[in-house]
């Protein structure tokens, strides 16, 4: 009996994305799936174009929920989690976007957000890191949970067709890569743990949390969401077939990559490049930059999620 009163004490908040509702039934089915796991009516927050998710959140927090369910895009996600890192309140996930980044890196299944809600609810713990990030030597610090990058990635995601994503999903981040193949090249100082290196005829500088994006492609193989560490990747096609090599280098495992696409890890990173280009956070793109300063923080997200995930 006390064990039944202490799991019916417990409150979940909803922090949704409205526009990311699979259905009208979503919210009752939720509120029934709380019901009979035994947690009280959670609360249900929905974000608005003026705040996508942190001013929400930060209203569950002061309700004493035990944990907070991002459900919507990519962008929900990061803006739940901008609030979440540090605070030891857990927060779950029920993918309602088309990247869903985070969840796939976590092995949540991305195609029943229901059943990804019950997994929260009658899940457990685990901590991941984060990294912070400065554009531009500013005051202002975001978070990103998967994948930041600067140039061509960056383009991809802001010059993406939003009706063609929503007709094929990710598939429509394919099509503006093959349309932002042309670009400018620029020169990229990165410092890493305190070591320079400086590469030419950059395309894309990316850093990764974790090992997959856009549609399970491995991007940064071997990477690890709790090592407190981060990957980078620069991207500086060379010659006749630079393109090619890139894919190859991508898809080599290990840091046996080639000159264009080379691997470095670390900590704390610096990249200061010669021209300003594209910036993206987890898929949101954020505007142009010369000048990023990354920092991993180790272990600083609680997630809660399913015991019996793959």
């Amino acid at each position: 009996m006390a064990e039944q009163q202490l799991r019916q004490d417990k409150r979940a908040a909803v922090v949704i994305n409205p526009m990311k509702l699979p259905d009208e039934n979503f919210k009752a089915d939720f509120l029934q799936l709380c019901a009979d796991s035994g947690w009280v009516e959670p609360l249900w927050l929905e974000t608005t174009e003026e705040d996508p998710g942190a001013g929400q959140t930060r209203q569950a927090l002061e309700a004493g929920v035990d944990v907070v369910i991002a459900a919507g895009g990519d962008g929900t996600v990061r803006s739940v989690a901008e609030v979440m890192a540090g605070t030891g309140t857990a927060m779950g996930l029920m993918p309602l976007g088309t990247g869903n980044l985070l969840a796939r890196n976590l092995g949540i299944d991305v195609t029943d957000p229901l059943n990804a809600g019950k997994g929260i609810l009658a899940g457990s713990e685990t901590q991941i890191d984060v990294v912070r990030a400065v554009l531009d030597h500013g005051k202002e610090e975001q978070l990103f949970l998967v994948a930041a990058g600067l140039g061509y990635d960056a383009a991809i995601m802001g010059n993406t067709n939003d009706e063609l994503k929503g007709r094929v999903g990710w598939l429509a981040y394919v099509e503006s890569g093959i349309r932002n193949l042309p670009g400018k090249a620029t020169t990229a100082k990165v410092t890493v743990d305190g070591k320079l290196t400086v590469h030419r005829g950059v395309r894309s500088v990316m850093v990764g949390n974790c090992g997959k994006l856009m549609g399970g492609v491995e991007i940064f193989p071997g990477a690890l969401i709790s090592d407190g560490v981060m990957e980078l990747l620069i991207i500086a096609p060379r010659g006749r077939f630079g393109w090619l090599n890139v894919v190859t280098g991508v898809f080599t495992k290990g840091r046996n990559r080639n000159k264009s696409a080379q691997s470095l890890s670390g900590k704390v990173a610096e990249i200061q490049l010669e021209h300003p280009q594209e910036f993206q956070l987890d898929g949101d793109h954020i505007g142009e930059a010369t000048h990023l300063r990354v920092t991993v923080d180790p272990l600083a997200l609680a997630i809660r999620m399913s015991d019996s995930r793959q």
